[in-house]
């Protein structure tokens, strides 16, 4: 069964190349959202297998959008992305219980290293 995924980006370029990746690799891309306000409702919404999710994004950023996330369901499965390659904010990320963390610009390779860790 193809897993189902939300991708959370405030680009619409970058969701575009992880859609991409995905897709050709047979997952599904349940759904995308542009922040993480509209990344915690569409979780809620499509309840996906797993979510890539931008640490900058406007409204409310990834590391509060995760946190949303896992309080509402603490098993979701969340993959952080982000271009700064800021020590802290990778820590805070796995601390607030993020699966694993993915850098910008991505190599396809490693994303999907990265979500068949997480979701098989």
């Amino acid at each position: 069964m193809a897993k189902n995924i939300l991708i959370c980006d405030d680009a619409a370029f970058m969701r575009m190349m992880i859609k991409d990746i995905l897709t050709k690799n047979g997952y599904n891309v349940a759904g995308e959202a542009e922040n993480g306000a509209k990344g915690v409702e569409k979780y809620n919404e499509l309840k996906p297998d797993l979510v890539l999710m931008d640490i900058t994004m406007p409204e409310m950023d990834g590391i509060q959008a995760l946190k949303a996330i896992k309080a509402a369901d603490a098993d979701a499965k969340v993959i952080m992305c982000s271009a700064m390659g800021q020590q802290a904010m990778v820590i805070e990320s796995i601390q607030s219980g993020a699966k694993d963390f993915i850098v910008k610009p991505f190599q396809a390779d490693r994303v999907l290293e990265a979500v068949k860790k997480v979701v098989g």
